[in-house]
């Protein structure tokens, strides 16, 4: 593993904690505790295989070892906002907040796949190897993710998650 190929994804870490974490702090804790985790299996990384694929699926992983260790504490959405970059009008600003709300009202697993869909430009089979899913689960996640934001920027209240029997 070379240092500066590391070095050169640390921006991409950054951005997917803090899209996790909802702070600078428990990002920037994320992203160390990657690394070191990554350090200490190195010997489980194969050359040929994707660096930053490899690192955010360490990374998604110590994030829910954190929720299923703790109860689960979110920042409260307005607070995250001073960090983040936006464009100059008031209306922008506005946008912001409502996608970053409505981003932290997602469940986890669909937030998650939306993040590398969308943020990070991820393909779907390279979501699915870093969350270590299958490829329709990824699919299935980020339809129902996109189709859940959707409903909560339109100010409608989500459906409960219903399941139908399929016989």
């Amino acid at each position: 593993m070379d240092s500066r190929a590391v070095t050169a994804l640390l921006p991409r870490l950054r951005r997917y904690a803090r899209a996790l974490a909802g702070d600078r702090a428990a990002a920037d804790d994320l992203v160390q505790d990657t690394l070191e985790r990554a350090w200490a299996r190195l010997h489980t990384w194969h050359t040929g295989r994707d660096l930053g694929a490899w690192l955010l699926s360490i990374m998604h992983n110590l994030r829910v070892d954190q929720l299923r260790g703790q109860r689960l504490n979110t920042v409260p959405w307005n607070e995250t906002l001073d960090d983040m970059p936006s464009r100059p009008t008031q209306a922008d600003g506005i946008e912001l907040e409502d996608l970053e709300h409505a981003l932290a009202q997602l469940p986890e697993e669909q937030r998650a796949v939306l993040l590398l869909v969308a943020l990070e430009g991820m393909r779907y089979a390279e979501v699915a190897d870093t969350l270590g899913i299958p490829l329709g689960t990824v699919m299935s996640r980020l339809s129902r993710g996109r189709e859940r934001l959707r409903l909560i920027l339109d100010g409608q209240p989500p459906a409960a998650g219903t399941l139908r029997m399929i016989k």
